[in-house]
């Protein structure tokens, strides 16, 4: 035996029988269930987690892209005759010809935004205006195609559009009339006094990221530039491009065609905070649960070096009929590394079911735990989003596989070692 191949056989037949055997015949098999279990968990909650947190960051940079700009041209302060800074685009026209000459531009829309306080009847709340063309705001991904919308986009020119969560909050529904209150109104011998005026609710659109839906409200540009008291300029240039993550690609051609007094902000300058926080998390997150997945298969090393006590006769008599020390080690090699590889494939089975029915789970605890588990006003989306990638379940498959086979490595040589006068002299 000792010049057999290298996992012969009878190296598996002899590894399957010891990980099956029932207590009574000197088996472990509680804690060949306990290992079995703990890494099936480890890797499911692995799977679970990274697919949780690739879809937050796949929700949350589509949302930001299909209902922001990924660049923002404005210009620096410009001081007037009257004293005062001036950042508006008066060539806005002019400009947004030239941006969408650059390669890989897709839209070049002049904006008009201010903050004012939106009311209706009794209710209120603060809303950011954003002043664009109909054509343009049918290009924004999120309000042309959103996941929930009242109302016709066509009709946009007749009124405002507004996000779900501020006519939640105020009560609207398309055909209402909805009152902005500007605290720079018209200035008079008495100070400035607030401009009020009411619009039309034509369209109520749901981009899906909550901060949008809470705040956002969509006017006419021209009807924005008479509020705003913008007559004849713009505020800002909103640019979509074909590949916004090489925005830092468009930077320069962008400031060039933006004129001197060009200054651009691009979407990862805004989320960059949130991304690189979304970057700690997955880092942190996967270390802790491979410390998960270590110490679910330090169970295996326990069962083993369990099993290797109660064989211990029987591994004095395979060594005395000739079975070699490396053949004894792959023995119990394969007993640990068949727990792993078992608990690995169950957890794979039980994490990728899991994420595939993940919203009908939430919603099953939502239920029974009486609401309240997904708040999206403190997550910013809403639903819990998962996104299962190939990459994220080998990674999990490799770390399970790699822990569980190395921690057996050592169980399994001191197997081999084993005397076999001294394991036979007290049988």
């Amino acid at each position: 035996m000792s010049s057999a191949r290298p996992f012969a056989p009878f190296e598996w037949m002899i590894a399957w029988r010891y990980v099956r055997a029932r207590r009574a015949e000197g088996g472990v098999s509680t804690m060949t269930w306990i290992s079995l279990i703990g890494i099936m968990l480890a890797v499911a909650a692995l799977i679970i987690t990274l697919a949780v947190r690739s879809g937050f960051r796949t929700e949350l940079v589509d949302t930001i892209l299909g209902a922001n700009a990924h660049v923002t041209v404005y210009q620096t302060p410009n001081i007037t005759q009257q004293g005062s800074l001036d950042r508006t685009i008066s060539d806005f026209d002019a400009v947004a010809q030239r941006i969408t000459t650059i390669p890989g531009v897709t839209r070049a829309a002049p904006l008009v935004r201010g903050q004012v306080m939106a009311n209706f009847g009794d209710r209120n709340t603060g809303v950011e205006v954003f002043g664009i063309t109909s054509e343009n705001l049918s290009g924004v991904p999120r309000v042309a195609d959103p996941i929930e919308s009242l109302g016709q986009l066509e009709d946009f020119e007749n009124g405002v559009a507004i996000g779900y969560e501020v006519a939640r909050e105020l009560g609207l529904t398309v055909g209402d009339r909805i009152k902005l209150i500007s605290p720079n109104g018209v200035r008079t011998a008495f100070g400035t006094s607030p401009r009020v005026k009411s619009f039309t609710v034509a369209y109520i659109f749901r981009a899906g990221l909550h901060v949008i839906d809470r705040t956002r409200i969509y006017m006419p540009f021209e009807e924005a530039q008479l509020y705003f008291n913008r007559d004849g300029v713009a505020d800002e240039i909103e640019v979509m491009v074909e590949n916004p993550d090489e925005i830092m690609d468009y930077t320069l051609p962008l400031m060039q065609a933006g004129g001197e007094r060009a200054v651009v902000w691009t979407w990862q300058d805004g989320s960059r905070s949130a991304l690189r926080a979304l970057t700690i998390e997955d880092n942190v997150m996967f270390i802790i649960l491979a410390i998960l997945v270590l110490l679910s298969a330090m169970n295996i090393v326990s069962g083993i070096i369990m099993l290797v006590k109660n064989k211990g006769g029987d591994i004095g008599i395979l060594r005395t009929i000739g079975l070699s020390e490396g053949a004894v080690m792959r023995v119990f090699f394969l007993c640990g590394a068949g727990i792993g590889m078992a608990g690995t494939f169950l957890g794979v089975i039980l994490g990728v079911t899991f994420v595939i029915w993940i919203q009908e789970i939430l919603s099953l605890v939502n239920y029974v735990s009486g609401g309240g588990v997904w708040d999206p006003s403190i997550r910013g989306i809403y639903e819990l989003p998962a996104e299962l990638r190939a990459f994220d379940v080998f990674r999990s498959v490799a770390l399970s596989l790699f822990l569980s086979f190395t921690v057996t490595i050592f169980p399994a040589r001191a197997a081999a070692r084993l005397n076999p006068v001294e394991a036979l002299r007290y049988e």
